[in-house]
């Protein structure tokens, strides 16, 4: 017996437009995310990319919904890793150096010799 039924792609966002198939996705997985995490299944695109989907069955057709994921790049953490180092050699160099510069001298803190005499015992 052959499947007559036609296939769509949708977006999860779009997903409400189409009340039967909200009312599928709602039954077949009642706790969202949770639910569906385990039937994503992950479909190649012809330019090279691709996208995440779960299959949800309505009586007169079958639908690939389409679920964003984030998925770590190795870029992305590259570039997040660098940047967040960046930044925290702005704070550290930037931050006493403007101090000093605004006020024509150093900071108390780069200075550690006037915390101490040399001996304890004064």
């Amino acid at each position: 017996m052959a499947d007559n039924k036609k296939r769509h792609v949708v977006s999860y966002e779009k997903m409400p437009l189409n009340p039967e198939l909200a009312a599928a996705f709602a039954e077949k997985y009642p706790r969202g995310f949770s639910d569906y995490l385990t039937d994503l299944v992950k479909y190649p695109k012809p330019d090279g990319t691709s996208f995440y989907a779960v299959t949800v069955e309505i009586p007169d057709a079958i639908y690939l919904v389409k679920i964003n994921v984030k998925t770590d790049d190795l870029e992305d953490v590259e570039r997040w890793l660098e940047g967040e180092e960046d930044a925290e050699n702005e704070a550290v160099a930037g931050g006493s150096a403007d101090a000093s510069d605004a006020a024509g001298e150093t900071l108390p803190d780069d200075n550690i010799a006037q915390y101490g005499s040399g001996s304890d015992d004064e």
